[in-house]
């Protein structure tokens, strides 16, 4: 562990320059039992959102408003778990787990920011299914290129946003001399305990902005999806309820999930063993984003062409035939 002695109005003050990321490193025979499951599971997720990616890109009857949102939900799982997946790969297999303060700082931003974005994203994704299935005939009106274009910017920047503000009011605090992180990676509520001020105002902030960031986005997807489901009701024919309802269920499914998980974790009766704790939120950060393509791909009948096209080797000429619609 490193530390400096700087002398502040003639004391020393000890002032941390890294940090210990603890882990479960009483037991590592499960971090190695770890490091082998996070490792195939990171690995199913970054090549399943790179193929999404990559489908939406190539194949010509993807480049739609929902497959544009879909790209940059598989684009912000890959960087959010290799904000932190990989260093922690590394970490399991040493003895002790070290990180720079300012490699510290970079993962908590980078893992609050993304995950606040996400946050945002899937309300943006509720309702473009919501004007697809309640206004088709005006859907490509009201969701053209540059509607969805903003809708994506407002995302990505009210999380990068709320995770600025939060990094902001952490890092100013003063940190000297506790410097070991009861997780896995840096997370704001394990890396504000190291602090030595009072950290109650950046508690209530923390929790205002959670609150900001999720629970309105939560509210317009539950809104989007009663609309939606009115709307499919009032269709005369089981295959046109079911039709309707397909476009639209891959992302219920992965809301469900996403928010679930997020309310399993914080809204459950603390744990007194602080590893299931642990535990718990390596599954939302790890296993989580590698359903999302799973979950699009089983789902939706375009990923599956799209799919098979480019195993056959057919999107070269699809793309050809097919101008870009977004």
């Amino acid at each position: 562990m490193r530390w400096m002695e700087s002398e502040t109005n003639g004391a020393n003050q000890t002032v941390v320059t890294e940090f210990l990321l603890l882990g479960l490193h009483d037991h590592h025979n499960l971090e190695m039992v770890l490091f082998v499951l996070c490792l195939g599971i990171y690995s199913v997720n970054v090549l399943g959102n790179a193929l999404l990616i990559g489908l939406n890109m190539l194949d010509p009857r993807l480049h739609t408003p929902m497959y544009f949102f879909l790209s940059n939900l598989a684009l912000m799982d890959i960087c959010g778990t290799s904000s932190f997946v990989p260093l922690m790969l590394v970490k399991f297999l040493e003895t002790q787990s070290t990180i720079s303060f300012p490699g510290c700082a970079l993962q908590m931003y980078l893992t609050l920011a993304l995950g606040s974005t996400e946050c945002v994203l899937l309300a943006m994704m509720a309702c473009d299914r919501y004007v697809a299935i309640c206004q088709p005939l005006r859907y490509s009106e009201l969701m053209n290129r540059q509607t969805c274009t903003g809708m994506v910017a407002l995302s990505w920047g009210a999380g990068f946003a709320n995770s600025l503000l939060q990094s902001i009011l952490t890092w100013s605090l003063p940190f000297c001399g506790h410097n070991i992180i009861n997780h896995f990676f840096c997370e704001i509520l394990a890396v504000l305990k190291l602090a030595c001020g009072d950290i109650s105002l950046n508690a209530l902030i923390l929790t205002v902005s959670s609150a900001v960031v999720t629970l309105p986005p939560l509210l317009l997807i539950f809104l989007s999806y009663v609309f939606i489901l009115t709307a499919i009701l009032r269709v005369p024919s089981a295959a046109g309820r079911h039709k309707a309802f397909s476009t639209c269920s891959a992302h219920l499914t992965v809301v469900v999930i996403f928010y679930g998980t997020i309310s399993f974790m914080y809204f459950k009766p603390k744990a007194k063993d602080l590893y299931l704790d642990k535990l718990l939120a390596l599954f939302y950060g790890v296993v989580t984003p590698s359903l999302n393509p799973i979950i699009y791909s089983m789902r939706n009948a375009e990923v599956k062409a799209a799919t098979i096209a480019l195993l056959r080797g057919d999107l070269s000429k699809q793309m050809a035939c097919f101008p870009a619609v977004l």
